[in-house]
């Protein structure tokens, strides 16, 4: 497989796409692309040194390609703030915070152990726009490096303290209320798959006011005891200890943190398209403001925007394009589907411990409402909508016809609101589709999404034959 290359940074296999090589490449086009904007930024010498936040997962990979990485932002005279293992949303708060140029995070987020990558990070500590990563492609392709003389190499310091800023600044908030959330005496069961979470998750729980956190996969050795990505074909032991540890509910977070997962009572999967969707239903209460998410999120988030009588507006999918959109919208929440929260008033980043606060606070708020409950009947208080996710193999022949197939295809659909910008979305009364292109195979994934399985399901169908149809003759 080829390296994967896209604005949240380069990723791939260890010792197969990702190298040393490719890896010191990259560095030092980053430290390089960095201090050609901290020059255009501030106007500063060539002299100033710029400042670079790193942070690693747990993998076993994570210490080595760290340090790789680190000797090359220093040789090309950047300093180096150095987290050691850190969350996404940790780093990505560390990087204002340190007043920093840029950050890099060493993690391949939800991908299985053999994978890691460099997710690279602006002087706002928000993933590089396409501007940018144009920018810092252009320097590795022409290897157009700025490298220092021996006397002008930079240096690296630890810190750890900002997995505890990160823990302060969301119990600051106002909407927390930490001795509403104790009064609930909740036992809460909590899976970090052994990754970056596995220390600052828990400590977070127990700040908040929960009264058990039983821990599970949270020692942290990088060795992820199933598949990371937090959806429910890969949680049924999860949910088999939380049906015999008589916990509430569990909260499941992947190995960099910024996606969270809720497990009910009862073990039913509460939906990782409705953390986000719960997360804006409480936080709407204490600020109003529009809403955001990607194309291939649920319509569950535009049902709530509606109850609260603001407006939703859809990115692209990934989440520098939801953020680009929050932005320009000034949306006060937002995310996507796969269970990440992106909370403007913390930083412009998915962060699932901030998903945490906002759920648990979210529960508590009900219970008190409602006198008691458990987490399948709040469950209950949201619009039901269910998905179906599949994909078409198209060849080289069907990418390249893809504008003039989704052009056809829409045309059978006259009544459906049509959106070009990611792929193509039909948007009906009770239902949609999404058909959106990959960046790094011959394929199209197809998202449907209804008010129930069979009616999702159906409607992935007639889509899938609808370009199975128009493919060309191989």
């Amino acid at each position: 497989m080829s390296l994967m290359i896209s604005v949240s940074g380069i990723r791939g296999i260890v010792g197969e796409s990702l190298t040393p090589k490719n890896l010191t490449a990259f560095a030092m086009a980053f430290a390089s692309w960095v201090t050609r904007r901290k020059q255009q930024r501030i106007n500063a010498p060539e002299t100033a040194k710029p400042r670079i936040v790193i942070g690693r997962d747990t993998r076993p990979t994570g210490k080595a390609i760290g340090d790789l990485v680190s000797n090359a932002l220093v040789l090309c005279g950047c300093d180096v703030t150095d987290l050691g293992i850190a969350t996404t949303p940790t780093v990505e708060l560390a990087v204002p915070g340190e007043n920093a140029d840029g950050g890099l995070i060493i993690t391949a987020s939800h991908n299985p152990v053999a994978w890691n990558a460099l997710k690279m990070l602006n002087h706002k500590g928000e993933f590089l726009n396409a501007e940018e990563l144009g920018e810092l492609l252009d320097i590795a392709e022409k290897e157009l490096f700025y490298t220092a003389s021996w006397d002008k190499i930079g240096s690296v310091q630890q810190s750890d303290r900002y997995d505890d800023v990160h823990i302060d600044k969301i119990l600051e908030r106002p909407w927390v209320d930490t001795d509403a959330i104790a009064a609930q005496h909740f036992r809460v069961l909590v899976d970090c798959v052994e990754g970056a979470g596995y220390s600052i998750v828990p400590r977070l729980c127990r700040k908040l006011g929960i009264e058990q956190v039983r821990e599970v996969a949270c020692k942290g050795n990088g060795l992820f005891p199933r598949n990371p990505e937090p959806i429910e074909e890969n949680l049924t032991a999860t949910i088999a200890t939380l049906r015999e540890s008589g916990c509430d509910f569990a909260l499941v977070v992947d190995p960099d943190v910024d996606r969270l997962a809720l497990i009910c009572e009862d073990g039913s999967l509460f939906g990782e398209e409705y953390t986000l969707v719960t997360c804006a239903d409480f936080y709407l209460r204490h600020r109003n403001g529009p809403v955001a998410n990607n194309l291939s999120s649920s319509r569950a988030l535009r049902d709530i925007a509606a109850w609260h009588g603001v407006p939703c507006y859809s990115a692209k999918v990934g989440e520098a394009n939801v953020t680009e959109v929050m932005k320009e919208k000034q949306a006060v929440i937002g995310g996507e589907g796969n269970g990440g929260v992106i909370l403007p008033e913390l930083h412009y980043g998915r962060d699932a411990l901030a998903g945490i606060a906002l759920f648990v606070q979210a529960f508590t708020l009900w219970r008190e409402e409602n006198r008691g409950g458990k987490l399948s009947q709040f469950r209950q208080k949201f619009p039901d909508y269910f998905m179906s996710k599949q994909k078409i193999d198209i060849g080289s022949k069907g990418r390249d016809s893809l504008e003039t197939i989704f052009s056809e295809i829409a045309g059978l659909y006259p009544s459906a609101e049509t959106s070009t910008i990611d792929g193509l979305k039909l948007d009906f009364e009770d239902s949609w589709v999404h058909l959106r292109p990959s960046n790094t195979e011959p394929i199209v994934r197809i998202y449907a999404e209804a008010p129930s399985k069979a009616r999702a399901e159906e409607l992935a169908c007639l889509l899938k034959r609808n370009i199975e149809e128009r493919i060309p003759v191989k």
